[in-house]
Order: structure tokens, then sequence, then C-alpha cells
């Protein structure tokens, strides 16, 4: 997948030097991520509800009830999907320079319904996201419970980044002034695994690791 030329939805105006339409950087922002935010409409108005996700190939996955008001919804109409990373606050001379550093993307389009055959590909896949190594010792799901769960997917054709990185801008007038300027940086962090009520398996190498991940 090649760059590609933004649209009139993603075409980003407001600091357009941040602004990224390169796949890999959207894979990536998204495969740091374990929720989106995704904007609908209904009769009742506008929502926008975080939710689980996980990216394969060039499409952003997400599951729900077949009852889900949202699931429903989704595949009948176009939405919008958000997912941000906040990476530090960055703190000005003045007021009105103060900043964040970030990884953002932005993806519009339509949600398409993931049919059986690649129903519990795409929940493997899912369970491999949020914990590798995970997806070879949980239980399977049943043929009940995939029946009860919807998987949608939507195309990341129509998408833009925008990032922040680096200390803060300050006017020049503002340099002299005696007022601590840089970064705070911010990360997720894993905690200690905490075992279940009566659970004696001991525990694997990816929860033994949990706080050593790199990405902590």
């Amino acid at each position: 997948m090649n760059t590609q030329s933004p649209s009139p939805r993603t075409q980003v105006k407001r600091s357009a030097h941040n602004a990224s339409y390169e796949p890999a950087l959207l894979h990536a922002i998204l495969d740091a991520a374990w929720i989106c935010h995704i904007a609908f409409g209904d009769a009742k108005g506008i929502h926008c509800i975080p939710t689980a996700c996980w990216r394969s190939g060039e499409y952003l996955y997400i599951h729900g009830s077949n009852g889900s008001r949202m699931v429903r919804q989704l595949l009948e109409q176009e939405c919008c999907v958000t997912v941000t990373h906040v990476d530090g606050l960055v703190l000005a001379r003045a007021a009105f320079n103060h900043s964040m550093n970030y990884r953002s993307a932005v993806i519009y389009g339509r949600f398409e319904l993931v049919e059986d055959a690649g129903k519990r590909a795409a929940l493997d896949a899912f369970m491999a996201h949020l914990v590798p190594g995970r997806e070879h010792e949980a239980r399977p799901g049943n043929d009940r419970e995939f029946a009860a769960t919807t998987v949608l997917r939507l195309p990341l054709a129509e998408a833009a980044c925008k990032t922040r990185t680096g200390p803060p801008k300050d006017d020049e007038a503002d340099l002299a002034l005696p007022v601590w300027a840089g970064v705070l940086p911010l990360r997720a962090a894993g905690g200690v695994p905490v075992p279940a009520e009566g659970c004696t398996t001991p525990a694997p190498a990816y929860v033994s690791g949990w706080q050593d991940r790199p990405d902590n």
C-alpha cells in the first residue's frame, strides 16, 4: 500500500505540517492501541463510543454482541474512528504555547461484516493483539459464543495521521522569561500481574514478563 492522497474528509488543514498519510505510520498507531472511539448517529442523536480494536492487514477490526445498537448502526452508515496516544505534556514559557506530544489517527468509512469463515481467525488475531501468546492457551470460543458475536472490519483506505514530537516552541520574546520549559513524558506502564482467586497455574512468560514489555 503506497502513500495515499488525502480525501476531502482527511485533508488536515490546522497544523498541516504535523499530518501524515503514510500507511506505515497509520499501522503503527493502530497496532499500539487497545481502544478506539467510533462516532456514528441514530434517531437519538450522535454518539461516540469507546470499543476494543485491532488491526489486521488493511482493516481495523471490532467486535460486539449481535444485539448491539452500535453494531447494527455501523453496517448501515458511514462513521468516523479515532485513536490517540498522548506521549508528553509540552510546557512552554507562555501559557498559549503549551502543547502535547501525541500520535493520532482518524479513519472514515463504513464497517463491513466479517462472515463466519473469517470470524474465528479475526478473533484469534484479537487475542494475540491483546497479549501475544494468549491465543494459544485460552479456551477457544465455542459455536454458541461465536454465533452470538458480530465481527466488523473497516478499510483503512481513507485515513489520516497527525503527530507532534519535540520541545516547546516559544516566541522569541519569551525565551528570557525565568520559567521552566520542556517536556513531561508520558507512557503506558504495565503493573504487577494479579492472579485470579483460586488460580494455581504458573504464570506463562507473557504474564511474568508483563512489566518488562518493550512498549511499557
